[in-house]
């Protein structure tokens, strides 16, 4: 269902099917970056472990499939006081979509 604001929700599904978490985006991608930067961040990118990311759009049947991955970074020059010197960044590449038959 799509809110007013455009945004849409979308519940984390684990592998048993249970729902752990709601993200909520104009598009499935920005849900599964907010999901992947709750990841557990690696020194790197490039070491970043890949993790399935299981995305069902609430009020259909639809299941977004990403790859997610995170990393910590040095914080910009120029960002503010109350930011910390290390920040999560976080990518994701879609796998597909699957559609629950329950």
């Amino acid at each position: 269902m799509v809110r007013e604001d455009g945004k849409r929700n979308f519940a984390l599904r684990e592998d048993d099917g249970s729902e752990s978490s709601v993200y909520s985006g104009n598009t499935p991608r920005q849900a599964a970056l907010k999901a992947a930067r709750r990841l557990d961040p690696a020194s790197s990118e490039s070491a970043a472990d890949k993790t399935e990311l299981k995305l069902r759009e609430k009020g259909t049947d639809k299941v977004h499939i990403y790859e997610g991955w995170a990393w910590e970074e040095t914080a910009p020059d120029n960002s503010p006081d109350w930011m910390p010197e290390e920040i999560t960044e976080a990518n994701v590449s879609k796998q597909g979509i699957k559609h629950l038959e329950e």
